[in-house]
């Protein structure tokens, strides 16, 4: 989950949590599993906030930002979908993307191991499979960090090792290969299970000439006719539901493209078989 940075009345007093490892995709993309002090419980697919104060060193190379000496103490927040799987006991872990001209992200890119920041004490959202029937087959699609939900999706499924318990497709889009994370483990698993598949997708492969596989926008790969070959089964809106997470353009393109297929997002009293999260 992605929103606007925002600003709560608190200190750095109010830390409460701890980094205990950092992944470095590329220098603008992060994996950062982080330990709250207390237990945390939630449902894969929500989300939760972190936070660091004003006062927290910034990356250099960041967009300037107008020093304001009055708010040095107070915390900037902001939510981030969780991508680990919710039996994991030692930490919860966040898929970060670097915006030089945010508050917090390039501050958050200063963390080290061990550095203390803010971690909310409750999940929060729907974007969950707590309303699907376990006969449903699953497409799950995002740009970028929105895979995020969807690797917490996969580890809970698949009870942290193993193979997911029901029939599911991650596909994601990306700029670059080297942007899309988590793909070894993705790619594992699609070798080890008959029952998962991982479509990676990038859209500019002018500028990545080593890779081989699917190019283009999301949109256009659910137009093409192999598509049920390359996912197991068939878009039907009677045995799938569909997730879409990422780029607000992205889900809007592709949840008028699937509406028109005769998938329905719904309403929250009555879920439907198209489930929606946009970023930022």
């Amino acid at each position: 989950m992605g929103n606007t940075d925002k600003t709560a009345a608190a200190s750095k007093d109010s830390y409460n949590a701890t980094v205990i490892q950092r992944v470095n995709i590329t220098p603008r993309l992060s994996i950062f599993r982080i330990r709250p002090d207390e237990d945390f419980k939630f449902s894969a697919g929500q989300f939760t906030v972190l936070g660091l104060t004003h006062a927290a060193p910034r990356l250099p190379d960041a967009d300037a930002e107008e020093p304001d000496p009055t708010r040095q103490a107070r915390l900037i927040r902001r939510a981030y979908s969780i991508s680990s799987g919710s039996q994991e006991q030692e930490f919860v872990e966040f898929f970060i993307s670097l915006i030089g001209s945010g508050q917090l992200t390039p501050r958050l890119f200063c963390l080290k191991v061990g550095d203390r920041l803010f971690m909310g004490t409750k999940a929060t959202g729907v974007f969950t499979l707590d309303r699907v029937a376990s006969d449903k087959q699953l497409l799950l699609i995002g740009t970028g960090t929105g895979l995020a939900p969807y690797m917490s999706m996969v580890r809970t499924l698949a009870l942290g090792e193993g193979c997911p318990v029901r029939p599911m497709v991650v596909l994601h889009g990306a700029r670059y290969s080297w942007d899309l994370g988590y793909r070894a483990e993705l790619e594992s698993l699609g070798r080890a299970c008959g029952g998962f598949r991982y479509l990676p997708v990038i859209t500019r492969p002018q500028d990545d000439p080593s890779w081989n596989g699917l190019t283009g926008r999301l949109d256009r790969i659910l137009d093409l006719p192999e598509l049920s070959k390359q996912i197991g089964f068939s878009l039907n809106p009677q045995s799938c539901h569909v997730f879409l997470c990422g780029n607000p353009e992205m889900v809007e393109g592709v949840a008028t493209l699937l509406q028109g297929r005769g998938f329905d997002p719904g309403s929250r009293k009555e879920p439907g078989n198209l489930h929606m999260e946009k970023y930022w």
